[in-house]
């Protein structure tokens, strides 16, 4: 934003912000803790993985704070009936939202009828969950960067994102810049890896993300 000028009062990010936690060794104390964490603050969803969407749910039933599952990840190198089956079952458990990962060597491989399959598939086995799709920016050049957000807006993705976090580098302003040109106004864009600060936070905002995602969210608030 021009003059230092944010997009956004500093009391309104949590909004805005994906409280996440996905590492391979994530405790079932440790997910709660999560959740409380996200009731205290009000942010605007929890994201975990598959196995804790049943512990999500029950932690923040009486709030308005989304659960989000992680499906197929970190790689997205997964058939597309195990994408559909795991979809399906986060969202039977009470998932409201999907974060799926592109599947990445079929998109630099130059196969984009398959990669649009595969998201079109995953956002109809959604049904009325938000489906967000992982584009890994880190992996990407800027013009096969385009392709996955082009892809994804044909197949119906509700949001595209940058980072699984799993595979170096993490979100930029200027990914974010080029992701929100492409899609339009009416896509969301999430900011995902590496955003660790109110700073950093406001940067992603000001370049065009409208949904953040970070493990260091209280951090982020300034609390």
């Amino acid at each position: 934003m021009p003059n230092g000028q944010t997009p956004i009062a500093a009391g309104d990010l949590a909004a805005y912000i994906d409280h996440t936690l996905l590492a391979a060794d994530a405790t079932p104390d440790q997910i709660v803790s999560l959740c409380a964490d996200a009731r205290k603050h009000a942010f605007k969803a929890v994201c975990v993985n598959p196995i804790y969407i049943p512990l999500v749910v029950r932690k923040l039933a009486d709030t308005d704070v989304l659960t989000c599952s992680v499906v197929c990840f970190p790689f997205g190198a997964d058939p597309v009936s195990a994408k559909i089956s795991e979809t399906r079952w986060v969202v039977e458990q009470g998932a409201r939202e999907v974060d799926m990962v592109i599947a990445l060597g079929l998109l630099k491989s130059g196969d984009t009828d398959a990669v649009r399959a595969d998201i079109a598939a995953v956002k109809e086995a959604c049904g009325d969950a938000i489906l967000k799709v992982i584009i890994e920016t880190a992996l990407l050049t800027d013009e096969q960067k385009v392709l996955a957000c082009e892809l994804s807006k044909q197949a119906g993705a509700d949001f595209v994102k940058t980072s699984t976090g799993f595979a170096g580098g993490g979100a930029t302003a200027e990914d974010i810049a080029l992701m929100r040109k492409t899609v339009g106004p009416n896509i969301g864009v999430k900011a995902s890896g590496g955003v660790r600060t109110t700073e950093d936070a406001f940067k992603m905002i000001a370049a065009g993300a409208s949904r953040i995602g970070a493990s260091a969210s209280i951090r982020i608030i300034g609390q």
